[in-house]
């Protein structure tokens, strides 16, 4: 048995090392390679803009964090042009001009010490890598993940500014049309990107809402809650 699991992490190691991205991170400076599914999701859609305010959740270890701070630095003068908060349940290592929080996303106290940050001014921009601890059976990680998406959007409806723009990781499984479809009534445009970095056998996608509406009126917030009819 022992011998087996060895085995295994001799493998994984091997296969870790000799991925181009786990290189290209190493050559670059980027914290993991996680770094390289933002990079083309922004290459392809232009979604960090300087001056903006940009809100991440589930930053650590700081991949996506170094792409925004890197996309919204003069490079002319060095200085980040925007503002970039930072949250994760664990340490996040400083980047120059990003402001970061610590702790669980899920506690109302933490949303509210996100929300004091913004100091009442709205984001442009909220990314969530938001991810469960994985247990390999696919519908409990993807229920646990739902939970964290419903999160993350109701944050962004509370905190974006008119025509901001959501991208929020999911996972394929139950209550992901449902979920799409609450995003749908509540942004202009909603689609699914699958970036290269993406290991091909994850469920993962990205969910990229842009332009959010208009506070919506009590009956139109339920019916985006109860999602499509059967």
């Amino acid at each position: 048995m022992r011998s087996a699991k060895n085995r295994s992490n001799r493998e994984w190691i091997r296969r870790h090392l000799g991925d181009p991205y786990v290189q290209a991170a190493n050559r670059e400076g980027y914290r993991s390679r996680a770094a390289y599914k933002l990079i083309e999701i922004d290459d392809r859609d232009r979604l960090i803009r300087p001056p903006a305010t940009v809100v991440e959740l589930g930053a650590a270890p700081g991949s996506w964090t170094q792409v925004i701070a890197r996309r919204l630095t003069d490079r002319s003068g060095g200085r980040l042009r925007g503002r970039v908060i930072a949250l994760d349940m664990l340490p996040i290592e400083p980047i120059e001009g990003v402001e970061a929080i610590e702790g669980d996303f899920r506690d109302e106290a933490v949303e509210a010490r996100l929300a004091e940050a913004l100091g009442g001014q709205p984001a442009d921009l909220v990314l969530s890598d938001l991810s469960p601890n994985l247990s390999g059976i696919g519908a409990a990680d993807a229920a646990r993940s739902l939970d964290l998406c419903e999160l993350a959007l109701q944050f962004s409806v509370n905190h974006l500014r008119p025509g901001g723009v959501l991208l929020v990781k999911a996972f394929h499984g139950s209550g992901f049309s449902q979920f799409v479809h609450q995003l749908k009534i509540r942004f202009a445009a909603v689609s699914e990107r699958k970036p290269a970095a993406s290991r091909p056998d994850s469920a993962e996608v990205y969910l990229l809402a842009r332009g959010l509406k208009a506070r919506l009126l009590p009956q139109c917030s339920e019916e985006a809650d109860r999602g499509p009819e059967a």
